[in-house]
């Protein structure tokens, strides 16, 4: 399971009215944060393992929108409408269809999408001498808690937290993710394919932890790994979680 972030910018459009007079049109456009589930065949034993996933674990997805990558299956429409019902039925809500034929999509369906990382904004200005030009950040530094229902989004580098993060809040990260206080939401690093992001904090609450998307939840991780400092790493295609002390 991977995320899929889009990103949000501000849009500002000029349409002339006449020779003397210019109006702005403002567009703004939000983010969203969705996972994406990919499916693989055979289909019967990848919708069972859904189920066990929903069955030891509450908080599996969080209510988060689904979209559903059909790259690795070949699927007729009434195949397709077969599996976001399936879906649909566990309470998982289907935003929208990645790597499928237009053809096979329609009435009655999620609508197709075409997946972005991430967008370019073009300046009004011309860019500044190669001599003023700055490096970006390799660290997205927070020195203030992260409240339930805060989204911090930094697609390409590291996130640091230098307090707590609050249940229901979130942490997304192309880098690693650290935390010098306790981690009670959901913290997911590497999530442009960065398979060497770690996850680093001080309490270990979570009630989600992903890695390049692969993940554990709440309920997954082991009580003896709880209120302690923590790191989760990748090891092959498994998620480990070891203690630093």
């Amino acid at each position: 399971m991977r995320s899929l972030v889009t990103g949000s910018k501000e849009v500002v459009v000029t349409s002339v009215v006449d020779a003397r007079q210019a109006t702005a049109t403002r567009f703004v456009c939000r983010s969203y944060l969705a996972v994406v589930l990919t499916p693989e065949p055979p289909i019967v034993e990848w919708i069972a393992e859904i189920d066990q996933r929903i069955k030891g674990a509450e908080s599996f997805l969080g209510g988060a929108p689904v979209v559903v990558d059909l790259n690795a299956v070949k699927l007729s429409k009434l195949a397709i409408v077969h599996l976001i019902s399936e879906l649909e039925q566990r309470g998982i809500r289907v935003l929208g269809l990645e790597n499928v034929d237009a053809f096979s999509t329609g009435a009655g369906l999620p609508p197709l999408l075409r997946s972005s990382h991430s967008g370019t904004v073009i300046p009004d200005r011309a860019a500044p001498p190669a001599h003023d030009v700055r490096k970006e950040p390799t660290t997205l530094l927070l020195d203030k808690p992260i409240r339930s229902g805060q989204s911090i989004f930094f697609p390409d580098r590291d996130v640091t937290v230098l307090g707590s993060v609050a249940s229901g809040a979130e942490l997304v990260a192309g880098g690693s993710i650290h935390v010098y206080g306790t981690l009670r939401g959901r913290a997911m690093a590497g999530v442009n394919g960065n398979s060497t992001a770690r996850i680093y904090c001080h309490k270990m609450e979570a009630e989600l932890l992903a890695n390049d998307g692969y993940y554990q939840t709440a309920e997954e991780i082991p009580d003896a790994l709880r209120d302690r400092p923590v790191q989760a790493l990748l090891d092959g295609h498994v998620m480990r979680i070891t203690p630093l002390s």
